[in-house]
């Protein structure tokens, strides 16, 4: 018996908090697609507080149990953007073996993932530069991560390895930056998708024709 009651003292204990915890973290992604769905109509700063509230069928006052502010929201949406845009383009360069074969397997994951998550990229686009001062930071500080994460697998390439730090992330920057405009271009042009997966997997074998020569340059 005394074995039987505390059985379900431990199954009260842990499950309970377990649940409680659940349910915060579904409150708070409703708060994050919330304000993702808002945003595809207008910009992130013109968002109040309670419509959101009220498009995750909550109360404004318990917004405050999941984030201090609007802009702390932002950045965690910015995050959540940039967090799994990262994951999708490491899976393409786990095992660098030709240059080549990473081009070309991160613009074919990168169009997939534009097309699976548009909302995400319009809001991350749409703020990089016309977003309020947290949002915008909090962006500008992922892609330096985006880029920082991806000069230490390019120094992975044997051709890449006497190659300096400042140097990897020039290198790495160019192909960030051009893997953006691809984004952009998807966004806008959605009917010329094959079209523009040519052009951004040109782009970035013409970067990489330039390597071989880069440290002859004075």
């Amino acid at each position: 018996m005394g074995d039987s009651a505390e059985a379900i003292t431990l199954s009260v204990v842990t499950t309970e908090p377990v649940s409680r915890q659940e349910r915060k973290q579904r409150t708070r992604q409703a708060l994050l697609d919330a304000a993702l769905d808002l945003v595809a109509e207008r910009g992130f700063s013109g968002l109040s507080l309670r419509e959101v509230a009220k498009q995750a069928g909550i109360v404004p006052t318990a917004f405050y149990r999941h984030f201090a502010s609007m802009d702390e929201l932002g950045v965690a949406l910015v995050e959540e953007s940039m967090r799994t845009l990262r994951t999708m383009i490491r899976s393409a360069r786990t095992r660098p073996s030709a240059y080549n074969d990473m081009i070309r397997s991160s613009v074919r994951i990168l169009r997939e993932h534009v097309r699976a998550h548009e909302d995400h990229f319009h809001f991350l686009t749409r703020e990089r530069y016309g977003g309020t001062g947290p949002v915008r930071q909090a962006i500008g500080f992922e892609l330096k991560l985006f880029v920082s994460e991806l000069a230490v697998d390019l120094a992975r390439f044997d051709f890449l390895r006497d190659w300096s730090t400042e140097d990897l992330h020039l290198l790495a920057d160019l192909i960030v930056t051009t893997m953006l405009t691809t984004v952009l271009e998807l966004l806008e042009t959605p009917s010329r998708d094959d079209e523009i997966v040519r052009t951004a997997e040109r782009r970035l074998r013409l970067i990489f024709l330039g390597v071989p020569n880069w440290h002859s340059v004075p």
